[in-house]
Order: C-alpha cells, then structure tokens, then sequence
C-alpha cells in the first residue's frame, strides 16, 4: 500500500497530468478553429479568384468585345507596362487582362462616372439597382429617361446617373445607348420580360478588381488619353467603326467620329507605335482599314470573323468581318 505522502505525490502527479491534458485540449480546439478559419479564407480567396478569372461586364455594349477576346488574346504582348484604353465600353477587355496599372478613358460622361461609382461604391450602387428593379416598368422607364430633359440628372449623385445608366441600358431597347445633339437618351423602351437589373455578383466582382490594380479614369479625347504612354507601355484602340457600307462615305455616321476622327487616330495610333509603345486596334473590315494602315510599318492586319448579338436591329444580329491592327 502507498503512504500517505506517496498518494499525496501520486494525486498531484495526475492533477498535473490532467491539467497538461486539458491545455493540450484547449490548444487543439484553438488549432482547430485556426485551421477552419483558415480553410474559410483560402475558399474565400479561391472563390475571389474564380470570379476574377471569370470577369464579366456589368453592362451590355453596342460592339462590345466578349466575342472577339480570343483573337484579340493572341496579339497581347508578352509584357508590358501601364495599360490604356482610351474607348473604354464595356470593358471586357480589360477584364480579360486585368493589368496592374491602367489609365481607362470614354467620351460618354455617364459611362464614366458609373466605372467610378462601380469602383468606389459598388453597395450603395446595387441597393439602388434593386430599388429599380421592383420598380422596373415602362412607365418608370420613360420618367427616369426624361432626367436629362427635365433638369433631374445634374441634381443627381454619382450613384444615382450610375444607377440610371446601368438600368437603361440593361431595359432599353436592344442594350442600346443613344443620345441625340443635345445629349438627351432617345432610346426606346425594351421588351424584356425579366431583365437581370441588379447584377451584383458582376458589380463586385468588377469593384474587387477596379481596388486591387491602380486604376484612373479619364473623361475626353481618346489623344489626350494616351498622352502618357511610353516605350514598353500597351494602348488598345477599340473606336466607333467605320461604317460597313460601300463608299464608306460616313453617311448618317457619329458627328463626333466620323472620317477626320479616323485619320487622327491613325495618326495617333502610328505615333505610338514609332515611340514603341505596344499598340493593338479592332475596327471594321472594310478598304479604309488598309488605306489608313497598310503602310505603316511593323504593323499587321489581321482579318476575324464575329457574330455580334446587339445592334440597333435584329437583323444586325449576324456575323461580321472585323480587323485587328497591331504592332
């Protein structure tokens, strides 16, 4: 039999025992919350990451590039600097890209401020987006169109024209975006039975990339977009096309770039590419195309076929010839 002293030892021993037994339990439980809180990051990085991988635009565009970024992928530099895109849409090339460093331009002020807003307040956008989706008729429509006939649209937040835009676009009449000589939308109503209004998946995916690259965006003139640009740098033009017709006389084409736009362009185009700048351009396929840029040397045309899905009529809904310039 143990002496009292013996099982006063042996019964502190197994205390200890215990105790050590229950900090390597408490520390277990600690690991194992550490780990599933770690396993909860690395799946909300990897879902971070298949979105980005999977980027998509937030809005339809009239020449949107989505069919034609295959193509387009194959002339990407290998490397490069800071990356322009002075006729900025929607995008999706730049989404396929996703560059560190970009300078980002349109002429079409609302379509600007609602990359911005995309980028800055993607929340408050969404909640509005889906304010408008409830409230989706032609009615509201046609009242929220006349903002810019009625004075509304300069008492508006950047959040509210970026709201406007996105639900126009996604209800007007074949995803188009037209306005008149003054300024004023003129797009009719769409005949969507459900469109996806607020499609805030896309909104914060876009946002999550737009806040993890160095991102600014210009409001102008596609020149002085690029006016930065520099050797090892990456300039993708993706203008107004030129009209698909035989004379290719610019009748009834943009005021604002029409035959003398081109020319300037061009221009601009071969200037960069002479200080070496990585220069890319996609346009129609028509004669002009080889007039304009068949002679500047080092630069290639590549000739592509494309299936367009939004036009001002259904019968535009067809496939296309397209050209890539680069160089």
């Amino acid at each position: 039999m143990l002496s009292n002293k013996q099982q006063a030892t042996s019964n502190k021993q197994q205390a200890t025992s215990n105790k050590q037994q229950a900090t390597s339990n408490k520390q277990q439980a600690t690991s194992n919350k550490q780990q599933a809180t770690s396993n909860k990051q690395q799946a909300t990085s990897n879902k971070q990451q298949a979105q980005l991988a999977n980027l998509k635009p937030f809005i339809k565009w009239v020449g949107g590039k989505r069919q034609l970024l295959p193509e387009l992928a194959r002339y990407v530099p290998k490397k490069f600097g800071t990356y322009f895109e002075p006729f900025l849409g929607g995008g999706a090339f730049l989404l396929m890209l996703q560059p560190e460093k970009a300078i980002l331009n349109d002429f079409n002020p609302e379509l600007v401020v609602t990359w911005q807003t995309v980028c800055d307040n993607p929340e408050q956008l969404t909640q509005l987006l889906q304010e408008y989706q409830r409230n989706h008729s032609k009615e509201f429509y046609l009242d929220l169109r006349a903002a810019d006939r009625d004075g509304r649209l300069e008492n508006m937040s950047s959040i509210e024209r970026s709201a406007r835009f996105i639900y126009m676009n996604k209800t007007g009449y074949n995803g188009l975006w037209r306005v008149n000589r003054k300024g004023q939308n003129n797009v009719p109503f769409g005949s969507y039975k459900n469109p996806k209004i607020s499609d805030a998946n896309t909104i914060f995916a876009v946002a999550n990339y737009l806040n993890s690259a160095q991102v600014t965006f210009m409001n102008g003139d596609f020149e002085k977009a690029v006016s930065k640009a520099k050797t090892g740098d990456f300039v993708y033009f993706d203008p107004p096309y030129i009209p698909l017709s035989a004379t290719s006389n610019f009748t009834g084409y943009s005021a604002e770039f029409g035959y003398e736009q081109q020319v300037r362009l061009r221009d601009v185009f071969k200037r960069l590419h002479e200080n070496g700048v990585h220069v890319m351009l996609s346009n129609s396929d028509v004669p002009l195309i080889e007039e304009l840029y068949g002679d500047i040397k080092g630069v290639q045309i590549e000739h592509v076929s494309v299936k367009r899905s939004v036009g001002a009529r259904a019968t535009s809904r067809t496939t296309v010839g397209e050209v890539i310039v680069h160089g």
